[in-house]
């Protein structure tokens, strides 16, 4: 779908290569720049920089420096996740890139953003959704928010958010021939997605107070411990499910059931759910909702994913060479998902470099 985008990636950490890794599995010529000499930030050939093309440079040589720039000036688009001024002492500031090529979108990722208090602060994945607002539903009444898997901030609320800045400035590039720049911050972009959120809110099915909403409150709205250790997921909303749910329960008659939003009732029907998944494995559970409407689902690791049988008919999960990876996505009709390998370090330096001169 990108064919004929050209994107430079300064080598990173996290959201920066994550973003790069979306825009190379949709079709974008994707070049990284990867540090010269010594051990890399990430495995020699990381599974982020599949299909992808390197070149090793020190950005510190004047020679190394001049043909970073040489090879921005040719892209659509550049990606970078250093603090705010790293890129501009190394001479590869917005300013320079733009005047080498006017119509280049200059994405920058960070966690703080490039202005405020606290952008010139260290920080990471937790820190940022913890200022956004986004990690303060991440917990039960009257605990700690945990500490979630990095895709709320490092990927949705960063390199999710930055892909979209730079397709959109690529559009409108193509269309006014002028470039900008990208400050795509995870405090924003994480921030942004809690939309969602405020939209329940302003409907009256979010509170402020943990465990009093909707979605965080319920029996019929989180994960139960089986018998073998393993869990499932129930999230039964819409009464029409919620009656399918307890059919397959046989609890459809229960009068305290019957009153799903009461929440009086809440901590009680959780407890008594609890105790009914606690009696049986998850294997009987999987087997007893299978098929249904009743918006129950087992929950499972990376491996386990990978054989579960509707995310193997679609493919999902694959592992080339070994390595357990995600397909692309999202899908496009007529195309097949496929994982392009990822390159050693340096790999191309010399076919790149040849193409410059």
């Amino acid at each position: 779908m990108l064919h004929g985008i050209r994107i430079i990636e300064i080598e990173g950490l996290g959201p920066g290569p994550f973003a790069a890794m979306h825009l190379a599995d949709l079709g974008a010529d994707v070049i990284t720049i990867h540090r010269k000499g010594g051990a890399g930030i990430t495995a020699d050939q990381s599974v982020l920089d599949r299909g992808k093309r390197s070149i090793a440079l020190d950005l510190k040589d004047p020679d190394d420096l001049a043909a970073a720039r040489k090879l921005i000036a040719t892209a659509d688009a550049l990606i970078e996740g250093f603090r705010p001024g790293v890129m501009e002492r190394l001479g590869l500031g917005p300013d320079e890139c733009l005047a080498d090529n006017s119509a280049l979108v200059y994405g920058r990722m960070t966690g703080w953003g490039q202005t405020g208090p606290r952008a010139q602060t260290a920080g990471h994945d937790l820190n940022y959704i913890a200022q956004s607002g986004a990690l303060w539903y991440a917990s039960e009444p009257g605990t700690a928010p945990i500490t979630p898997a990095t895709l709320v901030g490092d990927i949705g609320g960063g390199a999710l958010y930055l892909v979209i800045g730079l397709l959109s400035g690529i559009l409108n590039a193509h269309t006014t021939g002028k470039g900008t720049v990208v400050d795509a911050a995870i405090v924003d972009g994480s921030a942004h997605m809690m939309t969602l959120l405020m939209a329940l809110k302003q409907a009256g099915g979010l509170a402020t107070d943990r465990g009093a909403s909707l979605l965080d409150g319920p029996h019929w709205s989180r994960s139960y411990a089986c018998a073998d250790g393993g869990f499932m997921s129930v999230q039964c909303l819409e009464p029409q499910f919620y009656a399918e749910f307890l059919g397959k329960l046989e609890l459809g008659d229960d009068p305290e059931f019957a009153r799903q939003h009461d929440k009086a009732l809440w901590p009680k029907l959780t407890t008594r759910l609890a105790d009914l998944f606690l009696a049986q494995p998850r294997t009987y559970w999987d087997a007893l909702f299978d098929g249904s409407d009743a918006c129950v689902a087992t929950v499972l690791s990376p491996d386990e994913a990978a054989e579960a049988p509707h995310m193997s008919a679609r493919n999902v999960w694959q592992s080339p060479k070994g390595e357990l990876q995600a397909a692309p996505a999202p899908r496009f009709d007529g195309q097949t998902p496929k994982i392009n390998p990822a390159p050693k370090r340096g790999q191309h330096s010399d076919e790149i470099l040849a193409d410059l001169s």
